[in-house]
C-alpha cells in the first residue's frame, strides 16, 4: 500500500469534482478523502494500491464532464489511512501537512 497527497488547479470547484473523485476511488478500492482549499483547489490524501492510485491519477486529469483541471501536483507520503472508505470533507484553509498526523 502507498500513499499520496494530490493538489488538482483549474477549475476544479463548483463543477461536482470532489464527488465525482469519491467515486472514482470507491470503484478503484482507494481509501482516505477529498476537500476544496479555500484558494480554488482541491486536495486530497489516498491510500491504495500503486496500480490503483496510478489508475486515479490518471483519471483525475480527466473529471467530470464540467471540470477544466490545469494542474496535479502528487507526491508519496508516508501518512497510511487506515480508514476503510473515501469521505469528501469540508472546504479547509490551509493544505494539509504531514505533521499534523504525526
Amino acid at each position: 500500500m502507498e500513499s499520496l497527497h494530490i493538489v488538482v488547479s483549474g477549475r476544479v470547484q463548483g463543477v461536482a469534482y470532489r464527488a465525482w473523485c469519491r467515486e472514482q476511488a470507491l470503484k478503484l478500492g482507494v481509501v482516505g478523502w477529498v476537500r476544496n482549499l479555500y484558494d480554488g483547489r482541491v486536495e486530497m490524501l489516498i491510500t491504495g494500491e500503486p496500480a490503483a492510485l496510478h489508475r486515479l491519477q490518471k483519471e483525475l486529469h480527466r473529471g467530470p464532464p464540467l471540470a477544466q483541471v490545469e494542474q496535479i501536483e502528487s507526491r508519496e507520503v508516508d501518512t497510511r489511512l487506515e480508514a476503510s472508505r473515501f469521505d469528501v470533507l469540508e472546504t479547509a484553509q490551509n493544505i494539509w501537512s504531514e505533521s499534523e498526523w504525526h
